[in-house]
């Protein structure tokens, strides 16, 4: 039998972690396959080589991705050439809408005989439902994660497959004191926890509200232990601006399992994004920050967005705020660092919340615990249809 000539595409450091537990599940299912791909770190660990240098693509916000547009074009072209010259049966396009979309449309004009898999749709319950017909005219196949996207590509005759959020199927209960051990701190000890975010644009928008909250914290309530946990991808940037944070709180190590630190938190301060359903599988609870361009947000909050809160375990939630969101304007470090000490000063109120965020996780554990081998078998079973 041929062995399937897999091509994946991923261009921010969430879709490259997903990557590369894809190829991870396809090999585990054929052995044989043949892959390549465009990813970062993560996809590198599978073997493959990057083709071209992904880091200019971690773009946030609309009036951002426009200025890069040059760049993204750019890199469209070059990863169209390089899929081409791979010859795949299947490229796998991972997350980053924009991008993927280029690149599809190359791919769809250059070498039509090359199936498309987009893996993660676009938010299309949230923002621009018309997406799912342009998704449509250029893929073969969605992957996504939410069964309530199904109905928005039903008109168009896409096929999709729900695999279930990946965040809740490669998440194992962490220990916690574990990490406080090999920390040297006392299990009773105070631990509030910051994730300062995964881009570069949030360490420049979002870390530093976050660091001021952890400041304001911990001048109130000295004896607690603030720990830092910056996302791999901008270590290093953390580190050159916020390096002080060493004087009065942790730096996590490089190495650090994050599972066994989640679970290690009594509290945490987290940038929007995968993290947030992390920690709610750790029964941790949290706030979130975010903040983007005016522009992108002026358009968003008035004309694109439709739910009222951004982090998908609130959405899940009936779209009420289970963790509190600072977003925007709100976002203050004194207004996070006063809803912060609230709750550490209320372990009544924070027991609420930890139970609000148990429930409304129930409702997104769709395909819970095999994400990536549901999305496998998907491709795989597109593989062998098209033979």
């Amino acid at each position: 039998m041929v062995s399937p000539r897999i091509y994946t595409v991923a261009a921010e450091p969430s879709g490259d972690l997903l990557a590369r537990e894809l190829i991870e599940a396809l090999v585990a299912v054929e052995p044989d396959i043949i892959f390549a791909g465009i990813g970062g770190e993560e996809s590198a660990k599978t073997g493959i080589v990057s083709p071209i240098d992904i880091a200019p693509l971690s773009i946030l916000g609309l009036f951002e991705g426009v200025k890069a547009y040059p760049i993204v074009v750019k890199l469209a072209d070059a990863a169209a050439d390089a899929i081409i010259a791979f010859q795949p049966d299947i490229v796998v396009l991972i997350d980053s809408w924009g991008f993927m979309l280029r690149v599809a449309q190359r791919i769809r004009k250059r070498a039509p005989n090359i199936k498309l898999v987009k893996l993660v749709g676009p938010q299309v319950w949230a923002t621009r439902a018309g997406r799912a017909k342009t998704l449509a005219s250029v893929v073969d196949h969605l992957i996504c994660i939410h069964a309530m996207e199904e109905p928005y590509y039903q008109p168009y005759g896409l096929p999709v497959t729900v695999m279930g959020n990946p965040a809740l199927s490669r998440t194992r209960p962490g220990d916690g004191e574990a990490f406080r051990r090999k920390a040297g701190l006392s299990s009773h000890a105070e631990l509030v926890l910051v994730l300062p975010g995964s881009r570069r644009s949030e360490i420049d928008r979002v870390a530093p509200v976050l660091v001021d909250a952890a400041r304001l914290i911990k001048a109130e309530r000295p004896d607690a232990v603030i720990v830092f946990a910056p996302a791999p991808p901008v270590r290093g940037l953390f580190l050159e601006r916020f390096g002080e944070v060493a004087d009065w709180g942790l730096i996590a190590d490089e190495d650090a399992n994050r599972a066994d630190l989640m679970a290690a938190a009594d509290l945490a301060l987290a940038c929007s994004g995968t993290v947030t359903s992390e920690l709610a599988v750790q029964g941790t609870p949290f706030l979130v920050g975010y903040k983007t361009g005016w522009i992108t947000w002026a358009l968003a909050r008035f004309f694109l967005y439709k739910p009222n809160h951004i982090t998908l375990l609130n959405i899940a939630a009936d779209d009420t705020e289970v963790a509190p969101e600072f977003i925007q304007t709100k976002l203050h470090g004194d207004k996070v660092a006063s809803k912060a000490l609230s709750l550490l000063s209320e372990p009544g109120v924070m027991a609420s919340q930890l139970a609000a965020q148990n429930k409304a996780l129930s409702r997104m554990e769709e395909g819970f615990g095999a994400a990536p081998q549901i999305a496998a078998k998907a491709i795989l079973g597109l593989f062998s249809a098209s033979k």
